[in-house]
């Protein structure tokens, strides 16, 4: 199979939920940066620049060469929550962005995603669980449904952010990122309801506790994020009528993201050292990255928003934790690549049948 047949079929199987790659290195970077570490921070600033605009273009690619692949996406619900992550990514990027001061670029990226966020907001849920005539939809329900929470959280943080730049959109900044904090939290609430039904109504096999179930973690570290960037804005009627009310479930909100690693790192034991489900490269992987750095950012900001300083030490320790499993994930992801789409198959591959793509 020669390259551009190979680039193709990575194009037109290019995964809904890719942009977390982007989520994942922007966090990891605005952590970095809050920790006054620049050099890497910027680093990672660059390879999540690229990584967006390289997804972009890909995902553009396939939008019109291959519609019936990305219909096809859309109308599962096991994958189609995963289109959530250009959101997330659009708006994690934003905020990182918003640090070297190019601050009319996250507003557009905001202005995109929010956009976006309304769109698809209404369109997934019907595409993939209400319009389906497959039944029951509840048995594919599986982590990738808290990546809609990600994205809510993320508009939250992205407009908090963006507030005290843009005084005169002040009061509108405030609004959407209340609304969007509370959409979000709600949206918890539903995700979990169904993840949790799913759980408990069917069989659950090592090949189902998939690594986007970390998504839930890194949903309620957002959800933190977007909390202690309202509670930092300056006064609008929005922030005023909910600052203490936030502030309060920010922290509630963490020690249940706390709580939630022992049961994750269990469930990754019980799956790949218990039954043997080997642990190779998929996109889906990223879907654990941005949770470690998003704790470790909602740990800093908590820290500093509420002058919680344990929290801000602990979310300060976990960083490290989050830049070695960005740095492997990224090799592996690079290898990959490097071994489906860019190399020349060899010959003994081709005679075996082994896979190229």
């Amino acid at each position: 199979m020669d390259f551009p047949t190979r680039l193709r079929n990575a194009v037109r199987t290019l995964a809904p939920g890719y942009y977390a790659l982007v989520m994942a290195t922007g966090i990891v970077s605005l952590g970095l940066d809050l920790k006054g570490l620049t050099v890497p921070s910027k680093v990672l600033l660059f390879v999540a620049v690229v990584c967006y605009v390289v997804l972009t273009v890909l995902s553009l690619w396939r939008l019109v060469a291959y519609r019936a692949d990305l219909a096809a996406d859309m109308a599962d619900s096991g994958r189609a929550f995963g289109f959530f992550t250009f959101i997330a990514g659009s708006n994690v990027l934003g905020v990182r962005l918003i640090v070297e001061g190019w601050h009319h670029t996250a507003a557009a990226l905001l202005l995109v995603a929010a956009i976006t966020w309304l769109v698809l907001g209404y369109v997934i849920p019907w595409t993939a669980v209400l319009g389906t005539t497959e039944r029951p939809v509840l048995a594919k329900a599986n982590g990738t449904w808290f990546v809609w929470v990600v994205a809510s959280e993320s508009v939250a943080v992205a407009a908090a952010s963006l507030q005290p730049i843009y005084t005169d959109l002040g009061r509108l900044l405030a609004a959407v990122a209340v609304f969007a904090w509370g959409v979000g939290l709600f949206l918890y609430a539903a995700a979990g309801i169904f993840v949790a039904a799913r759980m408990l109504q069917y069989p659950l096999r090592p090949a189902d506790l998939t690594a986007p179930y970390w998504v839930s973690m890194g949903a309620c570290s957002i959800t933190v994020v977007a909390g202690a960037r309202i509670v930092e804005m300056s006064d609008a009627p929005m922030v005023d009528a909910t600052r203490g009310l936030i502030a309060g479930l920010a922290v509630v909100i963490w020690a249940f993201a706390t709580w939630l690693f022992p049961p994750l790192i269990a469930a990754g034991w019980w799956r790949h050292r218990i039954h043997k489900v080997p642990l190779t490269y998929d996109p889906s992987l990223w879907s654990i990255v941005f949770p470690l750095g998003m704790y470790a950012v909602a740990g800093i900001y908590l820290g500093r928003a509420d002058e919680l300083p344990l929290v801000g030490a602990v979310g300060a320790a976990e960083l490290w934790v989050a830049g070695a499993v960005w740095a492997l994930m990224f090799a592996a992801m690079l290898h990959r690549i490097w071994t489906t789409v860019l190399r020349r198959p060899r010959v003994t591959d081709a005679v075996v049948g082994a896979p190229t793509s």
